[in-house]
């Protein structure tokens, strides 16, 4: 009986790291700083580093580091922010939840990321945002982005959950715009155990309203200059990723080469394999094919014991929480045929050829059967 394959295998990473790990928790337990203590500031300075952004402001999870953006902007009734349809919930949600449209647009076929054409159709003079989403690891299209908001003063926000450690024309993600958010979710490339987040901009005085924003609207203890939240990352968590951070490299060249087994044992198969743009790189937050028969594929997998996850098969605007008058979109070909196609396979560096051999022949037995 082969071994089980998981979607993401946490315990793996835990096991290589876990003297490290265990150390950093310790200390933690040692010093008792649970909320904001030592190992939080010492990975903001670190994050920032690694973005080469100026600041970077942790948080308790990737959707209140989206909601925070906002609120720092001051984003609110009246005003629009343009979203993809084919995410997360978690990119629009935090919008009407402030008051404000979230307006839905298409994305590109090939890497399932904001389409920029489609961004600037839908610009109005209420526009005041957008949150371009860096999706299965590789960022958007962020110089036409960045161009197209420039001309109408809107703020490109990137939603950088699953492209931390992604490059972009030379720039890490996180560091391609006024602001960015990742989510530090365990199954996240960086991820934590349990929720967390942070942000990134190298605007100084946006960074200081987030500090304060995500810390009850606090200057000081006690004296609160706006009304804020209370979203922090704890610092148990700060510690875990500290160690995970320092051997992040080195997992995403693995990313790197597991997507390469993938992409070589399925460049004859009917399915569309993901590609990465020349001018970028992916950190494989997912391995995503797309197939006309997902379903039966799927099921196939499933057969042979063989863990996959259908990302987003409702596109937004088609979900009942968005259907309140005002949230509109356009033509969305691309994310209607993404949400009905997409296919995500495991994905780790941990996981073995032995394992990426079996889910393969997996696909090519189910394939066959289905006269493909």
């Amino acid at each position: 009986m082969p071994d089980p394959i998981s979607f993401v295998d946490l315990n793996a990473q835990y096991l290589l790291y876990k003297e490290e790990i265990d150390a950093a928790i310790m200390r933690v337990l040692d010093h008792q700083r649970f909320i904001h203590g030592p190992e939080v500031r010492l990975l903001e300075d670190e994050l920032a580093a690694y973005t080469g952004c100026g600041h970077a402001i942790t948080c308790g999870n990737g959707t209140d580091a989206l909601q925070l953006c906002l609120m720092s902007l001051g984003i609110g009734p009246g005003d629009e922010v343009i979203v993809p349809a084919f995410t997360f919930i978690a990119t629009a949600e935090v919008v009407p939840l402030l008051g404000a449209t979230p307006v839905f647009v298409d994305i590109r076929k090939d890497i399932y990321t904001m389409c920029p054409v489609s961004f600037e159709q839908a610009i109005t003079p209420r526009t005041r945002a957008v949150i371009p989403v860096s999706i299965f690891g590789q960022p958007a299209d962020m110089h036409e982005i960045n161009e197209i908001a420039g001309q109408h003063d809107i703020v490109v926000i990137e939603d950088a959950a699953q492209s931390f450690g992604a490059t972009y024309r030379g720039l890490k993600s996180g560091n391609l715009s006024r602001l960015a958010t990742t989510s530090f979710f365990p199954a996240k490339p960086l991820g934590c155990y349990g929720d967390g987040g942070a942000i990134f901009t190298s605007d100084d005085d946006l960074a200081a309203s987030l500090r304060m924003l995500r810390n009850h609207g606090q200057s000081r203890r006690y004296v609160h200059d706006v009304i804020g939240t209370n979203s922090r990352l704890d610092t148990l968590q700060a510690a875990v990723l500290r160690v995970k951070l320092q051997h992040f490299d080195d997992e995403i060249q693995q990313r790197k080469a597991r997507a390469s087994w993938y992409t070589a044992a399925l460049k004859s198969s009917p399915l569309r394999l993901p590609t990465e743009s020349a001018d970028r790189s992916t950190v494989w937050a997912q391995y995503t094919v797309a197939s006309a028969a997902r379903d039966l594929t799927r099921e196939a997998l499933e057969a042979a014991g063989i863990p996959s996850a259908v990302h987003y098969p409702v596109v937004l605007p088609e979900q009942a929480a968005f259907a309140a008058p005002g949230c509109r979109s356009g033509a969305l070909q691309a994310a209607r045929e993404a949400a009905t196609q997409v296919l995500s396979l495991p994905m780790c560096a941990f996981i073995t050829p032995e394992s990426v051999r079996r889910i393969c022949d997996a696909l090519g037995a189910a394939h066959s059967a289905m006269g493909d």
